[in-house]
């Protein structure tokens, strides 16, 4: 992104999304001018327009200014009439990829570290869990995350301190852009079908190269308890990983309690105590993501005293198990689970945590690819919940393709459980009576998806204050 300076206007296409508006956010707060479309109105949407960005509800070659440069996802289609004037115009334009690299290795040139979190899960909470204590301890961090974190509020700051944290995405390939200072991988799964044509194969390739291309001083923290992990590592034995987990690690959570609603556990390093963690949020996978945080932290120069304790008082991200409401007993859960692996983390957690309610998973399906290529997993992760409601699958900008339905998957889940499951056709805004009256007193509902199912468990919820 060469010839970007001060006086450039950078123009989003899609500048409500959460990553998008994250990375707008932070180059208002930096000073840039920014501009931006979006097809409709959202709270993303609002908190760039009150920092300053001109923005507009709807798509239109009107809208681009005539000296922009133009930032588009993947999702972003070519016959968009923004980028066709772009196009016209000769006008500079970039994957919201090459804007994070931008930001990145602007800041590693200025101001200090870039602390990078991938993998096929928990990326999000972990580079979220990270901004989180950072800024609670007065470390000033920079950060762009692909969520909100409730505490404070922002999926991302432009600050004044020594460390800069974001998420690195792996779904397209474009992770092979960066080169963090220290570098984080939760885990290896199969997952984005449509891009991994070749599953676990391609997957590998992708994090093999990207490794390689780090900087020889770069730090590779490895989550040592996921088999995909394992097999990257013995992929690579030229390269020096510093491994965390549960078992044979060079970071060890060990002496862990689960009481009163909480966690505690102590992360040992070479037979010595190095802390102990206290945490609100519940599962043996955030242990795992509050391990990738501090062990992270601390090999990034930061003393783990500073921040330890600050982890106790984070409460999750947003769409991360995020309650919504509770009705004379019923609690509704929202959570972005839509890999197997999630899906079957979060059922657990609930499980574990309502050991006596009835646990109903509402569960809509992400993109026909996901589906149909992961779909025996899905088949088997749902053996925590008593009751599943399946809903139509979420498109998210595909095209139906041959294969497994929602209606199919329903059938033959039943047929595998035996447990209680139900298809239920039709758009969100139609279907909340339908979900309320399968729904028991003193249940636990969750909805599980990456979809528009995030609007869900509120209009239930006002479906059963009615009926109270």
């Amino acid at each position: 992104m060469d010839g970007i300076n001060r006086d450039t206007n950078f123009h989003f296409i899609a500048i409500g999304g959460v990553g998008m508006s994250g990375l707008a956010k932070y180059l208002l707060e930096k000073g840039y001018s920014v501009s931006g479309s979006d097809i409709s109105d959202s709270k993303y949407f609002q908190k760039v327009k009150e920092l300053g960005a001109k923005v507009f509800v709807g798509h239109n070659a009107s809208n681009l200014p005539p000296s922009s440069v133009v930032i588009a996802s993947t999702a972003v289609k070519a016959n968009n009439p923004e980028l066709i004037k772009a196009k016209s115009l000769n006008l500079k334009q970039f994957h919201r990829s090459d804007l994070l690299k931008f930001i990145a290795e602007n800041f590693q040139n200025t101001q200090g570290k870039f602390i990078g979190f991938s993998g096929t899960h928990g990326k999000t909470t972990t580079s979220g869990m990270a901004a989180f204590v950072m800024q609670k301890a007065n470390l000033n961090p920079d950060f762009v995350v692909g969520g909100i974190v409730p505490e404070l509020d922002t999926n991302a700051q432009a600050s004044t301190g020594k460390y800069f944290a974001a998420e690195l995405d792996e779904s397209d390939g474009t992770i092979l852009k960066y080169t963090p200072d220290i570098t984080v991988i939760n885990n290896i799964e199969v997952d984005h079908i449509d891009f991994y044509k070749n599953g676990m194969d391609s997957l590998l390739s992708t994090f093999t190269t990207f490794i390689k291309n780090l900087k020889p001083t770069s730090k590779i923290l490895i989550n040592n308890d996921c088999e995909g992990n394992k097999k990257l590592i013995a992929m690579n034995q030229d390269k020096k990983f510093i491994t965390y987990g549960f078992n044979n690690a060079d970071y060890i959570a060990k002496n862990i309690s689960f009481k009163n609603g909480k966690t505690s556990f102590e992360i040992v390093n070479n037979n010595d105590i190095l802390c102990q963690i206290n945490l609100s949020v519940h599962g043996n996978h955030n242990i795992c993501n509050a391990m990738a945080v501090a062990v992270a932290l601390h090999e990034a120069g930061i003393k783990i005293d500073t921040i330890a304790k600050y982890f106790e008082d984070f409460t999750g991200m947003g769409r991360r198990y995020q309650p919504i409401a509770t009705v004379k007993g019923t609690s509704i859960i929202d959570d972005y689970a839509h890999h197997p692996s999630e899906i079957k983390a979060t059922l657990e957690c609930a499980k574990n945590c309502n050991p006596n309610k009835q646990i109903v998973a509402i569960f809509q399906p992400h993109r026909y690819t996901r589906l149909h290529g992961l779909y025996s997993e899905f088949l088997g992760c749902f053996d925590n919940a008593d009751k599943i409601l399946v809903l139509d699958t979420f498109a998210a900008s595909e095209e139906p393709i041959g294969g497994h339905t929602s209606e199919e998957f329903a059938k033959d889940l039943q047929k595998k459980s035996q447990k209680t499951v139900l298809y239920i056709p039709g758009k969100i805004a139609d279907i909340p009576e339908d979900i309320a009256k399968h729904m028991d007193s003193e249940c636990v509902a969750i909805t599980l998806g990456a979809g528009d199912i995030t609007k869900l468990g509120p209009a239930v919820a006002d479906v059963l204050r009615k009926k109270v």
